[in-house]
């Protein structure tokens, strides 16, 4: 089978099912998974499809869900979007790990998957598997407090040599960010 026409028979396939892992689709097609990696580049450039941790998953086109962050509406930064897959299979993109993990907070338990990108090798992981950094001196122009995300803990470690801040897990790292934002709102009503 020519890689156009499996990349066609990829795409139908995901229309029909809404996410699929490499693995299968390797085997479906009796190729390797580094063939079925090059075959799906071609579907999320043209922004069909994201990968996701081990697969892919369509992209259900919404209004703010390509182009704007759909906490804070900044224009996406692809290397440090961070993307929620809900129960009803629609993804939901923000701008970085601030917005993402505010946004997962408060759908709970209909987020199926989070995923983001490692800062240092920009692959994408899983969001909750992955070491958070917030408070270095490395600005990325992107919300504050910023956090950025890191596959490895010693690489998270590296970095806060380097740049200073503090790394945390998941679940610290969405609490002490619910935290800091719930100050600064409570710091803007005493002022105003």
């Amino acid at each position: 089978m020519l890689p156009l026409e499996r990349q066609n028979r990829i795409k139908e396939l995901i229309y029909q099912k809404k996410n699929l892992k490499i693995a299968d689709l390797s085997k479906t097609f009796g190729v390797s998974e580094m063939t079925i990696h090059r075959d799906v580049k071609t579907l999320e450039k043209e922004g069909i499809i994201t990968k996701t941790f081990g697969g892919i998953s369509l992209i259900h086109h919404q209004p703010s869900t390509n182009e704007d962050c759909v906490l804070c509406n900044r224009k996406m930064n692809e290397r440090l979007a961070y993307r929620l897959i809900l129960e009803n299979n629609t993804i939901e993109m923000t701008c970085c790990a601030h917005c993402g993990l505010l946004r997962h907070r408060q759908l709970g338990d209909q987020v199926m998957q989070a995923i983001c990108h490692d800062f240092f090798k920009q692959t994408t992981i899983g969001a909750q598997i992955a070491w958070y950094v917030m408070d270095t001196s490395l600005h990325m122009g992107c919300c504050q407090p910023q956090l950025l995300t890191f596959e490895w803990k010693e690489h998270a470690d590296k970095f806060v040599k380097g740049f200073g801040g503090r790394v945390y897990t998941f679940q610290d790292a969405s609490d002490a960010l619910f935290r800091k934002m719930d100050g600064a709102h409570h710091c803007k009503k005493e002022k105003g």
